[in-house]
């Protein structure tokens, strides 16, 4: 079970475990979205670009983002909406690569009328297994307060 809105202390950091990218991670991003542009998909116009290779697209890190947040049960079954996002793609990540996510809460605000809840503020980012920041932005997350009792 995630943290409730109580649990979460601003400038705190949490770091979730690292994950390799895959090339089925790019290749069902791309189904998924139908981006099939070729320095995505295709290596040998991909090789011939400015990343040598293919990348994996910029958004599958948000996506990912709240992902490892739910499997380290920070957000998992606590979180009930995504209220905001705003990102920035700074670096190429290729299939084989491997990221770990560092989430700094910038604050945890109760609503100022719905008394189960409040929004949980972060700031997001990449970096990869060579410690280069590779994705990052903020987010707003609505999460429930602890029940009363």
């Amino acid at each position: 079970m995630g943290r409730y809105l109580e649990d979460f202390t601003p400038g705190e950091t949490i770091v979730t475990h690292r994950r390799t990218v895959t090339e089925t991670d790019l290749v069902i991003y791309a189904g998924l979205t139908g981006d099939s542009n070729p320095v995505h998909m295709d290596e040998v116009a991909a090789r011939a670009g400015p990343y040598g290779g293919r990348v994996l697209h910029g958004p599958f890190f948000i996506g990912l983002a709240f992902g490892l947040l739910s499997g380290k049960d920070i957000i998992d079954g606590t979180a009930i909406a995504l209220r905001s996002v705003e990102w920035r793609f700074t670096g190429p990540v290729k299939p084989g690569d491997t990221v770990v996510l560092h989430a700094t809460v910038t604050a945890a605000t109760p609503h100022a009328t719905r008394t189960d809840r409040g929004d949980v503020r972060f700031d997001l980012v990449f970096r990869n297994q060579d410690g280069d920041e590779v994705s990052a932005g903020s987010a707003a997350v609505v999460v429930q307060r602890r029940p009363a009792g």
